[in-house]
Formats: structure tokens, C-alpha cells, sequence
């Protein structure tokens, strides 16, 4: 380790706090500092050179030297460095980007509302779902459901629609009025005997069940990822949306779409509410919007939930709600830049013609003696690791076995994560192609290969 690499390492582990780490393990390995990255590759701070297999956090989609993105920002920071969209203020960025989402949204929407995170967009989508029934006068319709893990942020209510253990307990959360329905993994949680879409039948009832039980007049809103992200990477079984969303139809309950990390282009489509058929009443969006080049995110909302915000800012004099770094000019540039890319280089067209090849390795990934399930769609997947597959048992906790195949991943050159679930993500950025692909699951077999060697049973 040079002594400019060990001067930042002590650094951090004297002032650095990171999130999703175990601090006391910290203070002794130190950081895996990235120093600079090309196309779908990262350099680390010894010169090591990693595929970023995660494409960051499910977002770098445009890789990590596209030009067009630093000279959006770069212009538009000699331009507008700042200016809000507060009391009647906007940007032509700001205005340009807004429309665009809403030309482009999965389901017609009215309007976009610009914050700086995805978390922030969820934060905001629950004020709205809120605010929306009380101007209805239906004060006590605020209950929110989501999935057991699901992911939607880590704020107070985001975490709180998190049904994850470890991003809850001890943070006192959930809050009231957030409820928690079933995981819809066909491999995990179907039962013996069940199709898929029998699965499918028994989690729509169930949410039916859960809603009738609070009482569908307190019951608001429904929110879920088109597909799972952070919680293992879980693809709906087969009808799932269908039924679900005639379930919410029949109480009332608004749907809201988190496609922080479906969106554009991740599952095939634009959106993963249009592979899947879901059609929201409200849509969260951040992540691949500006291919995380700039922190930004979006809210939608539908004509309906709109008209309703009309009339209470009329009430009120305002709709009492905004962000310092909502509708920043800067990253509102970057991400109609990065717009202006999907379209003219066809991103959606590439990612079908190279998922193909993505899905294939990853199903022959399955094959593996330590994997009992391989699912994705798109250019999205997951890798659940057993320590049987005819029973489907896992390791104990304290094996750590999905940070064992992270880790000798790694020493292969391949950034990937372990998610909960005893699942590994990988999710490379858009723009990686069938080469790039083969080179990936080679690295990621061989980590496999050396994880069983070193696991119990191995």
C-alpha cells in the first residue's frame, strides 16, 4: 500500500461513519477506497481493477466515463449553478426534464415533483397519499402497506416500509400506520404442491384479508418495487400485479410504483411497471434517472391526486411541501441528458439483445452446488445460496455465506453484493455488452467455486 493509500485508509477509519458496515470490523480492515472508473470497470486505490458487477448502487447505467454527462453538468454549472423551484420559481432544465417524464411515464401522469433521492421521493409519496385523503375527508385512510423485504429507503418512513430486521430494529421502527404483507418469492415462500400462480392467488388474498381486517376505509396506499431489489432480488410470480391490483381497486387503495431501481431500462422496459403490467396511481423514480452522475429523483402523480392538490393549495395557499435541492438545475441537466442517451443510443434495444445472454449464464449460475435459486429479469438477478438444494436449507446466520462469495468475488476482480436472504445481486450497468457479460459469470463461478471450499459441507 503506498503511503498516500494508507494516509486515506486511517483517515477514514478516524472520521469516516459508513452506512451498511460493521463499525468495529471497520476500524481494523479499513475502506476498499475506488479511486477512479471507465466503461463498467472501477480502479481501487492499490490500482486493483474490479468489473462493477452492482453498477454501484443499481444505478451507474451509463457506466463511469460518460462525457456527455460531465459536459451536461459542466454547462449548466457556468450557466445556473443553483436557482429552487419554490413560490412559482423553475429552470428550463427543471421544465425540460418534467415533461419529459411525464411523456415517458409508465402510466399517465399529470405532474412531476423533483427531490434529490429515492428516499426522498418515498418520504414524499407517503405526504402525498396522506395529504390527498384528508383533502377527500378521509382522515383516518392513512395505513400504508408494503412487502416483508421490500426496500424503499431507510429514512423514518421509508424504514419504516422497509420490512427488513436489520434497517429497523433498534430505530424504532415501523411507525404506526405501516403494515407489512407477504414476500412474493414463488422459490422461498410457495408452498408444497402450489403453482405459481396459485402462490400468486394466496398473497393477493392474503393482502385482500389484511385490508379487510384494519378496515379498508383506513387503509390508503399500497407500495412496491416491480421487482425486489435489495431485499434478494425477487421477480413477481406469474399474475401476481394482476391480482394484487384488482385487490386494491376493490378498497380504494392507491398503488404506489417504487421503480428507484426498475427504472429506465433495468427490467427490458422503460419502466418494470410496464413489464409487469401495473398501472400507478403514483411513481418514484431515481437511481438510473441521471445514471447517478447527480443526486435526483422524481415523484408522479396522476390527474386525479392532482386536480385534488389544486384545490387544497387553493385552501391553503400553497402546497406546503419542497426540498432545497429539489429541482437543482445542475442535476435536473444531467438527467434530461442522460434521457436524451437512452433514446438516441437505444438503450432499451441493447439491453434485450444482450439480457438474453445475461438471464442464460445466470440460470446456468443455478446449476451451481451453493445456489438453489437464480432469478432476474432484464439485466437484473439474484443468486440464493443454500447449504442443500433438495431441502432448500440455508446456513446459519453465522457463516455469512453470501459475504463469503462477495468477498471472493473480489479477489476475482468483480464487485458484486450479498444481500439479505443469503442472496447475491448483480446488476452491471446498461451499457455492458455479451463479452463484458461471459467475463463477469466467469469471475463470479470461480468466486463460487472458492466460497464451497471453504464453507461447512465443502
Amino acid at each position: 500500500m503506498t503511503d498516500a493509500a494508507s494516509d486515506l485508509r486511517e483517515k477514514d477509519i478516524q472520521y469516516s461513519l459508513h452506512p451498511y458496515t460493521h463499525l468495529a470490523a471497520h476500524e481494523e480492515k479499513g475502506p476498499l477506497t475506488m479511486e477512479r472508473g471507465e466503461n463498467i470497470y472501477v480502479w481501487d486505490s492499490e490500482g486493483n481493477r474490479y468489473i462493477e458487477g452492482l453498477a454501484g448502487l443499481w444505478c451507474t447505467s451509463l457506466g463511469f466515463s460518460e462525457k456527455r454527462l460531465v459536459e451536461a453538468a459542466r454547462r449548466q454549472l457556468e450557466i445556473l449553478p443553483y436557482t429552487h423551484t419554490f413560490a412559482h420559481r423553475s429552470s428550463p432544465p427543471v421544465i425540460e426534464l418534467c415533461e419529459r417524464l411525464i411523456d415517458i411515464a409508465p402510466h399517465p401522469m399529470a405532474r412531476a415533483f423533483l427531490v434529490a433521492s429515492g428516499s426522498e421521493a418515498i418520504d414524499t409519496a407517503i405526504k402525498f397519499v396522506w395529504y390527498y385523503n384528508n383533502a377527500l375527508g378521509r382522515r383516518e385512510k392513512k395505513k400504508v402497506i408494503s412487502r416483508q423485504r421490500g426496500y424503499h429507503g431507510v429514512t423514518i418512513a421509508g424504514g419504516s416500509l422497509t420490512a427488513i430486521p436489520l434497517m429497523q430494529t433498534d430505530f424504532d421502527l415501523p411507525l404506526d400506520r405501516f403494515l407489512h404483507t407477504d414476500t412474493p418469492c414463488y422459490y422461498r415462500y410457495g408452498e408444497e404442491g402450489e403453482s405459481e400462480e396459485e402462490f400468486a392467488t394466496r398473497l393477493a388474498d392474503n393482502l385482500d384479508r389484511l385490508i379487510q381486517s384494519e378496515d379498508p376505509d383506513t387503509v390508503a396506499a399500497f407500495v412496491a418495487e416491480p421487482v425486489m431489489g435489495a431485499g434478494g432480488v425477487m421477480p413477481p410470480p406469474r399474475s401476481y400485479f394482476e391480482k394484487v391490483q384488482k385487490v386494491l381497486k376493490k378498497h380504494d387503495v392507491l398503488f404506489v410504483a417504487d421503480e428507484v431501481i426498475c427504472g429506465f431500462g433495468r427490467t427490458g422496459n422503460m419502466w418494470g411497471s410496464q413489464t409487469y403490467d401495473i398501472a400507478p396511481d403514483i411513481v418514484t423514480c431515481a437511481k438510473q434517472l441521471s445514471s447517478a452522475y447527480m443526486p435526483i429523483a422524481a415523484i408522479m402523480i396522476d390527474d386525479e391526486i392532482y386536480r385534488v392538490f389544486r384545490e387544497q393549495s387553493k385552501k391553503h395557499g400553497a402546497l406546503g411541501t419542497g426540498y432545497t435541492y429539489g429541482g437543482h438545475p445542475v442535476a435536473a441537466a444531467v438527467a434530461l441528458e442522460t434521457l436524451k442517451i437512452y433514446e438516441e443510443r437505444n438503450i432499451m434495444l441493447h439491453v434485450n439483445e444482450v439480457s438474453s445472454l445475461f438471464q442464460q449464464r445466470l440460470r446456468e449460475l443455478g446449476n451451481h452446488a451453493l445456489v438453489g435459486d437464480a432469478r432476474g429479469v432484464g439485466l437484473i438477478g439474484g443468486l440464493e445460496i443454500v447449504s442443500d438444494k433438495a431441502s432448500r436449507a440455508q446456513y446459519e446466520a453465522e457463516v455469512k455465506a453470501a459475504p463469503k462469495v462477495f468477498e471472493k468475488a473480489l479477489r476475482e476482480g468483480l464487485v458484486v453484493r450479498a444481500l439479505p436472504g443469503d442472496t447475491i445481486g448483480v446488476c452491471p450497468p446498461l451499457i455492458i455488452t455479451r463479452e463484458q457479460i461471459n467475463d463477469l459469470f466467469d469471475r463470479l463461478e470461480r468466486a463460487f467455486d472458492a466460497a464451497e471450499t471453504e464453507l461447512p459441507g465443502g
